[in-house]
């Protein structure tokens, strides 16, 4: 029994823990050498959306990848969509950024509190990549603070009047003055949360400032969209009046596994471009990876990268996607993996030197992207405040 338990245990890939994901991973990553990586500097500089390579997207099964294969999903589970996450960031953490918000933030979510007649209507169109999609949480004035929200949703008879302003959206806009698709709206009805399903041409629904000039991530679109009044049918209601925040704490839980799944990739790009770079590059007649200042930028990001690694795809290989309950290890991965990747694109840069203050190789725009992921999908702030109120209510977690 011993010698088979020390055989599993040595099999065993944390990273890659079955042939399915492993070849998800491989599919994955020809697809960002083929087609993600030669388009991202066009898109990146001129602040615009791919959508044809986001179509490719449908076509390969990963716009759907934790929907169950009775609905036209590919069935797996959250460490494929951490996978599909990483290898992405390698190259376009922006394109990466518009996957999250449609296929964890509006598929993932939709799919897990819609009934049989919602899914009929909308699914194939999202899973297939006909329509680009997102889901409205933040406001002006209430990001973070979720009960904060002011959009209010009025029941009259057959249908809901939506006002308020939704800031922030990724996939807001797929092209100038064109709005995504779809959304999935939380809006105030009385003093709970409810949830519901708008669609673009939707009378009262309609597009409002476009955020240019972003720091990082520029091929991912960001707007804010405006409801004045919309006229949403009952039947757009997901799940019962007022029991969103349930369902909206669920999904932020794989949210933030996938930011911080985002992490891993940009740290894991950087980390490959310096190590090469310090191989290659002389000074005083010897590669730069020779002296101490430079090992220790190599190891340190390569360590802290290991690190996140692995806690990322253990937290992932622990989760249930149909029940909410890892908030605390959820918000510790994305913590760690986001400070980390920006603290490893930063050694990158300094290895580089000039090389890396420039595009020509890669680690600023890297260094840029991973900001975002300290304040997009909970700020790290809000872990602080939310790691150590689950510690003080249960110290188990850490014995």
């Amino acid at each position: 029994m011993r010698a088979a338990s020390a055989q599993l245990t040595q099999s065993y890939d944390l990273f890659n823990p079955n042939g399915e994901l492993a070849l998800l991973r491989e599919t994955v990553r020809r697809f960002v050498e083929r087609e993600v990586e030669p388009q991202v500097l066009e898109h990146e500089r001129n602040e615009t959306f791919n959508r044809a390579l986001f179509s490719q997207l449908g076509e390969l099964g990963l716009l759907g990848v934790t929907v169950p294969e009775s609905h036209g999903g590919a069935g797996m589970d959250a460490t494929a969509a951490v996978i599909v996450h990483e290898e992405l960031s390698t190259s376009d953490p922006g394109f990466t950024l518009s996957y999250l918000a449609h296929s964890m933030l509006f598929v993932n979510n939709f799919f897990h509190i819609s009934n049989e007649e919602q899914r009929t209507r909308y699914l194939d169109k999202v899973l297939s990549g006909e329509w680009v999609a997102g889901m409205c949480m933040t406001e002006p004035e209430a990001g973070t603070d979720v009960q904060g929200m002011r959009t209010r949703a009025e029941l009259h008879d057959d249908h809901y009047l939506i006002t308020g302003r939704k800031m922030w959206i990724t996939n807001g806009c797929v092209s100038d003055n064109e709005m995504g698709d779809l959304f999935l709206v939380y809006a105030k009805t009385g003093e709970r949360i409810s949830t519901f399903l708008v669609e673009k041409g939707t009378p009262g629904f309609t597009l409002g400032q476009q955020i240019k000039d972003k720091a990082g991530m520029r091929s991912s679109p960001t707007a804010e969209l405006v409801f004045d009044e919309c006229r949403v049918p009952l039947a757009n209601r997901l799940g019962e009046e007022g029991d969103s925040l349930i369902h909206m704490m669920r999904n932020l839980e794989i949210e933030r596994l996938t930011l911080a799944a985002m992490g891993l990739g940009i740290a894991r790009r950087c980390l490959d471009v310096m190590n090469r770079y310090a191989a290659k590059r002389h000074a005083f007649d010897q590669p730069i990876n020779q002296f101490g200042q430079i090992q220790r930028h190599i190891a340190e990001s390569y360590t802290d990268f290991l690190a996140g690694r692995s806690l990322v795809y253990d937290v992932a290989r622990r989760m249930r996607l149909d029940q909410p309950g890892q908030r605390i290890e959820t918000d510790a991965a994305k913590l760690f993996t986001a400070t980390m990747s920006k603290n490893v694109a930063d050694r990158a840069m300094q290895v580089l030197g000039g090389n890396g203050y420039v595009g020509e190789f890669t680690v600023e725009r890297l260094w840029r992207a991973a900001k975002l992921l300290e304040i997009g999908g909970g700020t790290i702030e809000a872990h602080h405040k939310n790691i150590t109120r689950d510690l003080a209510r249960r110290p188990e977690f850490f014995q």
